[in-house]
């Protein structure tokens, strides 16, 4: 066979090369293709926003948080321009090290040496915060120092927003605090956090390599919307005198908690909201009160003693007077009662012999008076506050009337408060429900209140019912919301949830509460001038390893015409004391007492009412003295005059404080050394005996507690020692309050 020739078979090898190499590109411009069509439809999206990101500068525009006024548009959270400051440590030299840390330490108060190892940390870092939080005045004098030395390449600042909140504590778990980042974290700056953060702006430009803004660059802007600012319905000043009141019985009572609300009993308009232990929003993370911590330490479970600081963060930063459930002891008695007039189940001529026991199947239940209250009328169970009585109308009543009621009264929902961490009842856990599981031991305990479990809100809510003609309103605290012009944005209005007893039902009930106030166990909760309705209410906390109370007292006032509701609860008070009449009616006449003085409720005094009448002393200086004589004509004071002269020069209590009508003002007419006298010892005294004493000393009698003259209610505590010497026309501070042994 012959041979193929060398050169056919070189152009066969030839051939095969150039349809390799065609194949070889066909499948290389194909996955080039592919790949493009890949990078195109697929990844088209990414690679556009990455040269973007390359080619155009984004500055974003933050928006301004919304301020939180209270009724009178004091500002209660407020958002304000700080500065960080930042130190470039490896751009300082040796030269220069010695005034960097004279220029820090000094200006923003640093600690020099901590200072000093700071930067040799962080020798090679181009960015190192010392400070941040700078105010703007110290802002100004540490850059003015930083130029004069020529360091601004070694120090800058950096503007920032920061929260602040100027009245420190007041309202600190209703208003809430924000986080590192600006963000609304507990209370109304969580709540209402979206309003209050609006929306951020941001400016895009192009840009060059070195990430400079080109010249003649289109720039895109898309404007800041800044959040809205809210206007509540607290009252400040109300809020302060809930708090310090609070304050003081906490501080006496030794209690776990404490808490309280002030509503507008026809509006449901919150006026104040108050919880201690609280906190400062301004520091949040601190425990303001090391009594928490301890509790936790030593009485709280295994998981609380091993980390007792955690848990008392989270337990002051919580509303509890809208989270938190309590038995409400005997002050459930009122809803009871008003239930079974409104049914008429009872009347105010119905009675019923109390004994001290009843017997519910083969339960005893006993009366905290052993041996009964007697012959008692549906005024008188309130009064006394007869447990027996209340079980008896409960049996009356039957389970599906008792529960029309408390369902009725908002015991079953929550009060859609526009407040975080409201707690939604349960079933079989905070109440009865006929159709799931309710004994007739269920119902002998919950008509004096003690297996069911209400927050105090529901019981304000329901008490204002009472109060407003048995209509029963939605609780809210945020009154509008405004933009930054001021301009109306939103508006709250009250809400009638529904009628839960006719008027004249509430009416009828809200005249036996006086009653309670007048002669019962609400006796501490007096205040002369204004007609007072409540209930006082002692529950034993059931399942607590050691025994535990809780003392609450709620009402409203004045009674023809109420402002205010107010409940005030005492969580495990320590002691002998721990009664609701004892501890909380007290807090809560106090309350009421001052904030209506405050609402410039003008006070009705009656013939019995003379020795606590109370007026701000006028202002007496630079009359002669028959101009004074003129003045006074309408008053009951004992003027005394020292000096030779004819007109006063000073005078003591001094202009608008405010004292009984019958106490003793000090007119001087001549410079020199004021009048001393000696403050007597009161305790134990009558309102009318220390009133008496006060005047034969030349001094005048603030009243606080229960302002009653009657035998029982006594002095208990002044604010000034006896013995103290002070000025004539002083005025003391005396607690008056009906003994310890009050029982409800």
């Amino acid at each position: 066979m012959a041979k193929e020739s060398p050169m056919r078979s070189s152009g066969k090898l030839g051939k095969r090369g150039v349809w390799m190499l065609i194949i070889i590109a066909g499948l290389a411009f194909g996955g080039c293709v592919l790949r493009i069509a890949y990078l195109t439809l697929v990844q088209g999206d990414y690679y556009k926003e990455k040269a973007n990101a390359e080619q155009l500068m984004v500055q974003k525009v933050s928006a301004d948080r919304g301020s939180i006024y209270d009724r009178d548009m004091n500002v209660l959270a407020q958002s304000a321009t700080v500065w960080r400051v930042t130190v470039d440590p490896s751009n300082i030299d040796e030269e220069m090290r010695n005034t960097v840390l004279n220029i820090l330490s000094e200006t923003l108060e640093l600690d020099r040496a901590k200072l000093t190892d700071q930067l040799a940390e962080n020798a090679q870092s181009k960015g190192l915060d010392v400070a941040s939080g700078v105010d703007f005045d110290t802002k100004e004098a540490l850059m003015a120092r930083v130029e004069a030395e020529d360091l601004t390449n070694v120090v800058y600042v950096k503007a920032e927003t920061k929260r602040f909140y100027p009245n420190g504590a007041l309202a600190s778990t209703v208003l809430g605090f924000t986080g590192t980042d600006g963000n609304g974290l507990f209370g109304l700056e969580s709540r209402y956090d979206a309003a209050l953060t609006g929306s951020d702006g941001k400016i895009i430009t192009q840009k060059d390599g070195l990430m400079r803004r080109l010249d003649n660059a289109y720039e895109i802007s898309y404007d800041v919307k800044p959040g809205v600012s809210l206007v509540l319905t607290l009252d400040s000043e109300i809020q302060r005198i809930l708090e310090e009141a609070l304050a003081n019985a906490l501080e006496e009572t030794k209690a776990k908690n404490i808490y309280g609300i002030v509503m507008n009993p026809k509006t449901g308009a919150l006026y104040a909201v108050a919880n201690l232990p609280n906190y400062d929003p301004n520091d949040p993370f601190t425990v303001l009160y090391p009594s928490l911590e301890t509790y936790f330490k030593t009485r709280g479970s295994a998981e609380e003693q091993k980390n007792p600081h955690y848990y008392a963060q989270m337990e002051q930063w919580k509303n509890k007077a809208v989270a938190d459930y309590y038995y409400p002891g005997s002050v459930f008695k009122v809803f009871l009662v008003a239930g079974a007039y409104e049914e008429g189940v009872i009347d105010e001529n119905t009675t019923y012999d109390c004994r001290g026991t009843i017997m519910v199947g083969d339960r005893s239940i006993k009366d905290y008076t052993p041996t009964g209250h007697g012959v008692e009328t549906p005024e008188t169970l309130l009064v006394n506050s007869c447990n027996t009585f209340s079980v008896h109308v409960g049996q009356m009543m039957g389970q599906d009337m008792y529960y029309k009621y408390f369902q009725s009264f908002g015991f079953t929902d929550k009060t859609n408060v526009d407040l975080p961490g409201e707690s939604r009842p349960i079933v079989n856990v905070t109440y009865h429900d006929p159709n799931v599981s309710f004994t007739d031991s269920d119902l002998a305990s919950a008509s004096f209140g003690q297996s069911i479990s209400l927050t105090p809100l529901q019981v304000v809510t329901a008490v204002s019912a009472l109060a407003n003609g048995g209509k029963l309103m939605q609780p809210y605290i945020v009154e509008k919301q405004i933009d930054q012009n001021g301009d109306l944005v939103s508006v709250t209005q009250p809400k009638v949830v529904r009628q839960v007893v006719s008027e004249t039902t509430a009416k009828t009930v809200s005249g036996w509460m006086e009653k309670v106030v007048n002669d019962g166990t609400g006796k501490n909760a007096y205040v002369a001038g204004y007609h007072v309705a409540g209930k006082t209410g002692t529950s034993e906390k059931l399942g607590s390893s050691d025994t535990a109370y809780i003392a609450s007292f709620s009402g409203f006032a004045p009674l023809d015409d109420p402002e205010i509701a107010v409940v005030i609860v005492i969580d495990e008070p320590q002691g002998d004391s721990y009664s609701g009449g004892a501890i909380a009616a007290p807090v809560g006449g106090e309350v009421i007492a001052q904030t209506l003085m405050h609402l410039e409720v003008t006070p009705d005094y009656t013939d019995e009412d003379p020795l606590i009448m109370t007026a701000a002393v006028p202002s007496l200086l630079g009359m002669t003295l028959g101009q004074v004589e003129e003045k006074l004509e309408r008053y009951s004071y004992d003027v005394q005059i020292v000096g030779d002269g004819d007109t006063v020069l000073t005078q003591l209590p001094e202009p608008g404080t405010v004292t009984s009508v019958g106490g003793v003002v000090v007119l001087y007419t001549e410079s020199g050394e004021r009048e001393k006298t000696k403050v007597p010892d009161f305790d134990g005294l009558t309102v009318y005996d220390a009133s008496s004493l006060a005047t034969a000393n030349g001094l005048n009698l603030k009243i606080a507690g229960s302002s009653a003259d009657e035998w029982s209610i006594v002095a208990m505590k002044q604010d000034i020692p006896a013995g103290t010497e002070v000025d004539k026309g002083s005025l003391v501070t005396v607690t008056f309050r009906a003994g310890t042994t009050i029982l409800d």
